[in-house]
């Protein structure tokens, strides 16, 4: 894809599982170099013997577009898109989960599906992409840990890639670059230059990543604020949240609260 970001512009966050803690393991594994444009990564969620209650994951705002099933499921794949705020799931124990994160407007572009579609929901792959769904529940049959799948997805994602024909709008790839090269702090009526209306720029961004630039833009730098891994005590102290592009304390804390499901002074601690 041309002008694409990878992981090294943008690899967005989720909140951290402690083993100890919340008995319970999280992983990811990048993708193939080839897949780098496309693929942010591929993550497994598994419960611990220990754990012997339900638990809540919560996945908070990202501006991707995943698929996961249960590996004692694989028939039953979700694709869940585009959120403007947090998700939380409630999961029975034992639970091991295995999921595909793509880079925001790749899912979309590889199978032709309307990213606003799936905003702030979740769905059945086989409603979504039958195809899709059909063959990887064949590719993923009987393996239940990521590094076993990783090399499968691999080579079923780059087999993807090879027979891909369309390339998306240079100038919604040139908007979101400089969208995720800023963090997400820039001001789109005056810096965001893309050659299109500001009525067709959301129409691209409607149908590749699910949202407006503006609240793409948000997320992104909702992200980068995680990526600069503060304490709630440096956020006071330094205004780290001024930097980032808010205009004060409250709306900072409020759209943060919005994004990851607690406030920040719970969250960073």
């Amino acid at each position: 894809m041309k002008k694409y970001p990878n992981s090294s512009v943008y690899r967005p966050l989720q909140p951290a599982i402690h083993a100890e803690r919340d008995n319970a393991s999280y992983q990811e594994r990048l993708p193939s170099l080839p897949l780098a444009p496309y693929i942010c990564c591929y993550w497994q969620l598994a419960s611990q013997p220990s754990l012997l209650h339900p638990f809540v994951y919560r996945v908070v705002a990202d501006g991707c577009i995943d698929i996961f099933f249960h590996t004692q499921q694989p028939q039953d794949i979700y694709v869940m898109g585009f959120s403007t705020t947090y998700t939380e799931f409630p999961l029975d124990v034992p639970f091991n989960y295995i999921g595909v994160r793509f880079m925001p407007a790749a899912f979309p572009l590889l199978f032709g599906v309307n990213a606003a579609a799936l905003t702030n929901r979740f769905e059945h792959l086989r409603d979504v992409v039958p195809a899709l769904a059909l063959a990887l529940a064949q590719q993923t049959a009987g393996l239940d840990n990521l590094q076993a799948l990783q090399p499968v997805l691999n080579h079923y994602f780059e087999k993807i890639l090879a027979g891909l024909s369309a390339d998306a709008d240079s100038r919604l790839l040139e908007a979101m670059d400089l969208i995720l090269r800023t963090g997400g702090n820039i001001r789109l009526e005056t810096e965001l230059h893309s050659g299109v209306s500001p009525r067709h720029l959301r129409r691209l961004f409607d149908f590749y990543i699910g949202e407006s630039p503006k609240t793409f833009s948000k997320v992104v730098r909702f992200q980068q604020l995680l990526h600069a891994i503060p304490t709630a005590d440096s956020l006071r102290a330094d205004k780290m949240f001024y930097d980032a592009g808010y205009y004060d304390q409250a709306h900072f804390i409020k759209e943060f609260k919005a994004m990851y499901g607690l406030s920040p002074t719970v969250a960073l601690r």
